[in-house]
């Protein structure tokens, strides 16, 4: 792809610091009487998974030893093995004991139920892929490591993490010599 046709970002594909508080806010407060979807959907945020790549997780997936999660990647992109924050490992963990474990999947859900639960839950009418966004953005900013943040996202080429730190870079330059 020449990279006058590479996908561009824009504010409106991912979410934005106080759009990102607001979500966090809203699953706080419902994770306890909704468990399962707060959970799906801090999982998208923190793991930067496809929507269907959660969908089709399994309890195996789950490594309680690294308090990780496997991630099978599709659209030809590579499995990873991501760690979460202990908070959301022990969310994960208390899942899987409220009889999780007797579905084939994590979450036995379909594809237009999570969109349902993302309408319910979103700050802003940005869609579900947003959260995959969000986590690339923010990974890349904290780390400014963008082979990282590829396998993160278990991108194949780097040519398609590239887009996040062509983003970043022109953001600040552009405030920078603007302001």
């Amino acid at each position: 792809m020449s990279s006058s046709s590479r996908y561009s970002l824009n504010k409106n594909k991912y979410l934005l610091d106080p759009e990102v508080e607001r979500l966090e806010y809203l699953l706080k407060s419902h994770l306890d009487q909704d468990h399962r979807n707060c959970l799906l959907l801090f999982l998208g945020l923190h793991t930067g998974a496809r929507a269907q790549e959660l969908l089709n997780l399994k309890p195996d997936d789950v490594n309680s030893f690294e308090q990780s999660i496997l991630i099978k990647g599709l659209k030809g992109s590579n499995d990873r093995e991501l760690p979460l924050a202990p908070w959301l490992f022990d969310q994960l963990q208390k899942h899987l004991q409220n009889g999780a474990h007797l579905n084939d999947r994590l979450f036995p859900i379909s594809y237009n139920r999570l969109r349902q639960i993302w309408d319910l839950y979103r700050p802003t009418p940005k869609k579900f892929h947003s959260l995959r966004h969000t986590f690339a953005i923010r990974l890349y900013k904290k780390t400014k490591d963008l082979r990282l943040v590829q396998v993160a996202l278990g991108h194949r080429n780097i040519t398609n993490t590239m887009v996040y730190a062509d983003y970043l870079y022109s953001q600040q330059e552009l405030r920078r010599l603007i302001l």
